[in-house]
């Protein structure tokens, strides 16, 4: 891993903006300057700034001159851009501007692109026009910019360390090097672990964010870009070389490919899995039976390692000492993606009177648990209907506020997390589980267990991006009765470096 050199000029040197002039009667005598009434100095950053926004006004002016219809030409960027032939409307995805603009205006262009081994023109359309017009008036510090945001990748970096309202540490994740880079503003929303799609602009006196995706890209995403990395690496085996700027620049559109996944799919709703790996959807299924207590002792057996005896202690009894209604859960042993479980929950067994109310989370259990019953039961128990609740439908309840019926329960059970040896209990319990996934096979690693995937180095890289996206979903997570696992302890088990900063907590 190198770092990118920071130029230190003299001040008899000649001044790195190519203008000729010795540094001390050129930039140097600019850089101590003083806004007139405005009391901001001058400096490699600000002038940077004003450079860039000279230039992009100019090459808006140029995208409006070259343009026979203004409309049809940013479509048709923005269709290249997101790689789509229908991609959503760029005003329903107006945030996208701060990348999309800078790759319209300094890349695109409508021909199709030159084959892998042909020489790529400088700059795309835009560009092209501005030049043949503009060329021989730019400053040195334009031209430096204009070369900068034409030849430098765009990839993704991974925040080291922030100063905020200062700058921040930089490492591109595809080929290693660090840079610190001015960043002012943007600094302050930055938290190290987050993943920047951006390009950076390295100029004699400064390095800058030259242009950036608007929204960062949560750690554990980071496994989909270490797994870029791989691919790229293959492409260049051959060479006996390590992955450089050049390459990242000809493999821009894989590149993009992987950032408008990652994009899209965190614009998206989560998709709700259960602990078998089944789509949510959510199932309560009606059935009519002959009494609760033939229909109690068919179904009993449902709930796997649990005895009638035990779970008739929770039944309600008529006054003639027969069963009037009794709740359950409907249990397995074990669970495949959680080894350390003991049994696995797949729905609620509800009998009251003569009426069976089964409530599963997967259309696969909802079939399941419909053959159970109707094997059990025959022709003593006859179906009702079935209502079915979706992911989407229950977001939708969620933001009305028509969701969660079982809101007193869960004040029952802050209240018992309140107690300190209940507290224990439950954590030793839940640490348990937690830690039986070092040993679970997990898709975002390929298949392999973490315990298998730390073994090489893509694959540690890979785990911890998974384990700092695990501590950064439970750090949102608030109330009583909140268990946070001990994510160090998993780290220990596997060999990984101890995060200190939740060592101080």
């Amino acid at each position: 891993m190198c770092s990118l050199p920071r130029e230190k000029t003299g001040r008899n040197d000649r001044c790195p903006c190519g203008s000729g002039k010795k540094y001390k009667q050129c930039c140097l005598s600019n850089s101590i300057s003083v806004f007139s009434g405005a009391g901001i100095t001058d400096t490699p950053w600000s002038r940077q700034r004003d450079a860039s926004d000279r230039l992009t006004v100019d090459l808006q002016r140029t995208l409006k001159r070259i343009s026979g219809d203004l409309g049809d030409l940013v479509l048709d960027g923005w269709i290249d851009f997101n790689q789509d032939e229908d991609p959503v409307f760029l005003s329903e995805m107006p945030h996208e501007l701060s990348i999309f603009s800078p790759y319209l205006l300094f890349e695109w262009t409508p021909e199709k692109p030159l084959r892998r081994g042909a020489k790529k023109a400088q700059g795309g359309l835009v560009v092209e026009a501005y030049l043949k017009k503009a060329a021989n008036r730019l400053s040195a510090l334009e031209h430096l910019i204009l070369e900068q945001a034409i030849t430098r990748p765009v990839s993704f970096y991974e925040i080291i360390r922030v100063h905020p309202g200062r700058g921040a540490v930089l490492r591109d994740i595809l080929i290693g090097e660090e840079t610190e880079v001015e960043e002012h503003s943007g600094s302050a929303m930055m938290r190290p672990g987050d993943v920047l799609y951006a390009q950076l602009w390295i100029l004699p006196e400064v390095a800058t964010l030259g242009r950036s995706a608007p929204i960062p890209i949560p750690p554990d995403r980071k496994v989909e870009i270490i797994k870029l990395r791989g691919q790229l690496q293959r492409k260049i085996k051959k060479q006996n070389r390590e992955l450089s700027a050049a390459d990242l620049r000809r493999y821009t559109d894989e590149i993009r490919a992987v950032y408008l996944d990652i994009r899209d799919s965190l614009s998206k709703p989560p998709k709700l899995q259960n602990t078998d790996g089944e789509p949510f959807l959510s199932h309560k299924i009606h059935f009519n039976t002959q009494s609760a207590q033939s229909t109690f002792d068919a179904l009993a057996s449902l709930a796997w390692g649990v005895t009638k005896e035990e779970l008739l202690e929770e039944a309600e009894q008529n006054s003639d000492g027969s069963l009037r209604s009794i709740e359950f859960a409907w249990l397995k042993e074990g669970n495949k993606m959680h080894p350390a479980w003991e049994t696995t929950v797949l729905g609620h067994v509800k009998i009251f009177g003569k009426t069976l109310l089964v409530e599963v989370n997967s259309a696969n259990r909802a079939r399941r648990i419909r053959k159970e019953i109707e094997l059990r039961l025959g022709s003593q128990a006859t179906l009702v209907g079935t209502e079915t609740e979706s992911q989407d439908q229950m977001l939708k309840q969620a933001g009305e506020g028509k969701i969660f019926r079982g809101a007193e329960k869960e004040i029952d059970e802050d209240d018992l997390m309140r107690d300190p040896e209940i507290r224990r209990q439950i954590e030793a319990q839940v640490q348990k589980q937690i830690e039986g996934w070092i040993r679970t096979k997990v898709p975002a690693l390929g298949g392999r267990t973490p315990l298998q995937a730390v073994a090489d180095p893509d694959g540690r890289e890979m785990v911890e991006a998974l384990l700092q996206g695990w501590e950064r979903q439970s750090e949102s997570l608030g109330g009583a009765g909140i268990v946070r696992p001990n994510i160090n302890a998993l780290r220990r088990l596997l060999n990984l470096p101890v995060k200190t900063e939740f060592l101080l907590k």
